[in-house]
């Protein structure tokens, strides 16, 4: 293990901003190349690597860590770059910068494969992963994200809805006019928000969001339409989950754009979740644990 890597334990730190509760879990800052990830864990046995989407960090992960550690599972939720309690050496991002950390953290605790769920921008991260270093995953959920092999069609323009803000975002303004319809079903209480906000008192959260959808976000975004992932194939068993509510990603949609996986998948599956629109781990975890423990069981 390399010593510029090496986990530092800070079970005992001090936080700040202060961590939102959520029992269970430890937490530690993992040196990485340009980083300090901080890292959450919770559970022992088979890991399991959970990468939360924007403009959330690790507590997305609150209600379904736990349950998954009950079934005997190690869960690890970083705070990808530019987000939650991850500091970084200098500003800037780029296409891959957050996968490279999430291999640095991995590599860090020692882990060698790991089942991978995430949402949203983390599914930038699992995505890049599963293509160039598929050995490292067991198993995938992608929540609220279509395949890297979409055909595009102009029904799901209204996904990228958000984007022309998040490009010219200028802080102090927070982000939490994004945890609102139709990006959600169930309106978040005022201490749910608060926890999801609460990392917006470190000024690299907000100063980070122009360069995140810049440097990142947009640069695939562009592989994405240009087709690039489909001259690829996805080789990690992947369920790929959405909200019944998310309206750009209908079930019509969804299996439309993903009608060529036997192309493009070695292992593709769909599912589909009542009553959840995008931010569909705060809408209905109970389903997605439900799925994410009968994949990773099936398939791992």
């Amino acid at each position: 293990m390399d010593a510029d890597a090496a986990p530092h334990d800070t079970l005992q730190q001090e936080w700040s901003p202060p961590l939102p509760p959520a029992p269970g879990f430890a937490h530690r800052m993992v040196r990485t190349p340009g980083a300090r990830c901080h890292v959450a864990e919770i559970g022992e046995g088979d890991p399991v690597l959970l990468l939360h989407g924007f403009p959330e960090h690790w507590w997305q992960w609150r209600l379904i860590a736990p349950r998954i550690a009950a079934h005997g599972y190690r869960v690890i939720c970083p705070d990808l770059r530019g987000s939650g309690w991850t500091e970084t050496d200098a500003p800037g991002m780029h296409r891959t910068i957050q996968r490279d950390d999430v291999l640095a953290v991995l590599d860090a605790l020692g882990v060698v494969r790991v089942h991978v769920m995430s949402h949203d921008m983390g599914a930038i991260s699992a995505m890049q992963l599963a293509y160039t270093h598929p050995d490292r995953i067991r198993s995938m959920v992608q929540l609220s994200v279509p395949p890297g092999f979409l055909e595009f069609t102009p029904r799901i323009i209204p996904a990228f809805a958000h984007m022309p803000a998040l490009l010219m975002h200028r802080p102090p303004r927070s982000m939490g006019y994004l945890f609102a319809a139709p990006y959600i079903s169930h309106p978040l209480s005022a201490d749910v928000l608060g926890g999801y906000l609460a990392p917006e008192r470190r000024p690299e959260v907000l100063q980070n969001v122009r360069a995140l959808y810049r440097g990142m976000v947009i640069p695939e975004v562009v592989r994405l339409v240009r087709g690039d992932y489909k001259r690829m194939r996805l080789q990690p068993p992947t369920l790929f989950v959405f909200g019944r509510e998310d309206r750009p990603f209908s079930e019509a949609n969804v299996r439309r754009i993903s009608r060529h996986h036997d192309r493009c998948a070695e292992r593709f599956e769909l599912a589909f979740v009542d009553d959840a629109a995008h931010f569909i781990t705060d809408d209905a975890p109970d389903a997605i644990v439900d799925l994410a423990l009968e994949w990773f069981a099936r398939e791992g």
